[in-house]
Parts: C-alpha cells; structure tokens; sequence
C-alpha cells in the first residue's frame, strides 16, 4: 500500500511543479537572464548526468569501456559524423572493449 501513497504523492508534486510553471508571468520569462538560463540548463544537466553514469559506480570512480565509448563519441563528434555514426561508434568501441575483458 505505500507504493501507491508514494506514486500519488509523486503525481501530486508533478502536477504542482507544471501548475507552478504555469504561473509564472509572462514578463518574468522574457527577461534576458532567464532566457540564458533556458538555453544553457539542459545541457548542463545533460552532460552532468552522462559523467555521472559514465564514470561513477556507487560512491567509486572507474575508469571502464564506457569512458572509452564515451571517448570515441567524442572523437566522432569533433569530425562532424552524423548522431547515428556517434552512437555506433559510442556501441561497438564499448562492446569491443568489454569483449576483450576491459
């Protein structure tokens, strides 16, 4: 029963998160810095959470065929490959590295 006393709790908090968004002046979001800050975020959060599943195992830092995927999408990135070059490049270097015990 606490599961659902958890789902409804989170349900309420999403709906009060988007009715909050929703009352937000119109003025307050044209301002300059909230524009900015609109832009930048996502990506910021973004690439936050890719470090932070890449390279974070519970509370240890590893180095393991996914900093190595990850490189090799960086590599494919800096060449200009198109984003499905850069995910298969990403899958086959971290695939081939744990298939040889990386």
């Amino acid at each position: 029963m606490n599961i659902w006393i958890a789902v409804a709790v989170t349900a309420l908090g999403c709906y009060a998160v988007k009715l909050a968004g929703l009352l937000v002046p119109a003025g307050a979001l044209e301002r300059p810095l909230v524009k900015r800050l609109a832009a930048l975020l996502p990506v910021a959060l973004l690439a936050a959470l890719t470090a932070q599943q890449t390279f974070a195992d519970g509370h240890a830092l590893v180095l393991d065929a996914r900093a190595a995927g990850l490189a090799a999408a960086a590599v494919a990135l800096v060449l200009r490959a198109p984003f499905l070059l850069v995910v298969a490049a990403a899958v086959l270097v971290t695939a081939g590295v744990r298939a040889m015990g990386g």
